[in-house]
């Protein structure tokens, strides 16, 4: 028989053996049991406890009422509760003064049950928020999450804490991964074209948004290059951006060729960062809290995993979770700042990364900003002076 199963009988023996022993469960609950037979008869004995019934005080061996009763009481709220499985479960339990030790063993099994049952609610909240656009479902049922593991900690005895596991659990097989739709990938590609051809976009999203945001890895290499342009000071367009993709090793490592990189940042496309950028984050936000749920309810199946180290591996799958969504918090909070007249122009480094460039390259005094490319002068025109090189 299944030791939980076994447990859950012997805690009702010993109650109906010895009512006393009622006295050390005052922390298992009815709902911590799994049959709705052994809820309703344990609901029942406890009932019958606080009601004073009178095999309580009788001298002697412990009347049959005590059983009968229970049994009665129990039969009001479920079906197939008879006087015969009362003395099953008698016969179930070893010894009475036991019952403590059965009670955790079903305590146990309820926090991996309720766990699980938390990460699939969490995981189906997802999958709702990826269809529909939104994220606040998402977010709800990861706040009830915590807020269940944080209370199981406590009728544990246990402080919770974000403890990784020895080894990342392997994702669940039966719960497959939100589907990501064509308009996922669409609104990154959008993104990165926004951040291609319009100088000073990417300040717009380059606080909050991360390459692994992008639900394509493809785009979220192109992404990561967008920003080390950005990071350097150096202009961004598609000759740089292709450039700076073939010294990062992505075109001779299979990663990437030119001809995805031109049809995913190609052409002008009307609209804003921000906004494409918000969209992108959204879509992060789900498939996080998803890839948390599948994680979670992996670590419940783990029988071995004791509660306390369940509930803090648990906290500490959230944590992605925790991080995505305060970016996201930062994406919503207040739109980015227009430049003014003593920012720097539309394509123009600041100083600090122009005089970091002139480390690498020295132009002639007095040279100008970086024209646009439409209007970028003849090589010749801008060759630096010669240094005795050919």
């Amino acid at each position: 028989m299944n030791p939980l199963m076994s447990a859950e009988q012997a805690v009702l023996g010993a109650a109906l053996l010895d009512p006393e022993q009622l006295t050390h469960l005052e922390w298992l609950a009815a709902d911590h049991f799994y049959r709705p037979a052994h809820q309703a008869l344990f609901d029942a004995l406890r009932k019958l406890r606080n009601d004073g019934h009178p095999a309580l005080s009788a001298d002697g061996p412990l009347p049959l009422s005590w059983v009968t009763d229970a049994v009665g009481e129990a039969g009001q709220h479920v079906r197939g509760l008879t006087a015969a499985y009362a003395h099953t479960l008698i016969q179930a339990c070893p010894r009475t003064e036991h019952a403590p030790v059965y009670g955790r063993m079903v305590l146990e099994g309820a926090i991996h049950r309720t766990v699980a049952q938390h990460a699939i609610r969490l995981h189906q909240a997802a999958r709702a928020d990826a269809v529909q656009g939104e994220v606040e479902g998402a977010l709800r049922t990861a706040d009830v999450l915590t807020g269940v593991l944080t209370d199981l900690a406590r009728r544990w005895g246990t402080d919770p804490r974000p403890v990784p596991p020895a080894a990342a659990p392997s994702a669940a097989t039966d719960i497959p991964p939100p589907a990501q739709t064509g308009q996922v990938a669409e609104d990154a590609r959008f993104l990165l074209a926004v951040l291609t051809e319009q100088p000073g976009a990417i300040g717009e999203v380059v606080a909050w948004l991360r390459p692994g945001d992008f639900a394509d890895p493809t785009h979220g290499q192109l992404y990561r290059c967008l920003g080390a342009l950005h990071h350097r000071g150096e202009p961004i367009d598609r000759i740089t951006l292709l450039w700076e993709a073939q010294r990062r090793g992505l075109l001779t490592n299979g990663t990437l060729s030119s001809e995805q990189l031109t049809a995913s940042c190609e052409g002008m496309v009307p609209g804003s960062a921000d906004w494409f950028g918000q969209r992108v984050m959204r879509s992060s936000v789900t498939r996080t809290a998803a890839a948390s749920a599948r994680a979670i309810r992996t670590l419940a199946q783990d029988e071995v995993l004791g509660p306390g180290r369940l509930i803090n591996h648990a906290l500490h799958a959230l944590g992605p979770l925790d991080e995505v969504r305060a970016r996201w918090a930062t994406a919503n909070s207040s739109p980015a700042p227009k430049p003014t007249a003593s920012t720097p122009l539309a394509g123009e480094p600041p100083p600090d990364r122009v005089m970091a460039a002139r480390a690498r390259s020295t132009p002639r005094p007095g040279a100008s900003p970086p024209a646009p490319a439409s209007r970028l002068p003849t090589l010749s025109a801008t060759r630096p002076p010669s240094r005795g090189h050919p």
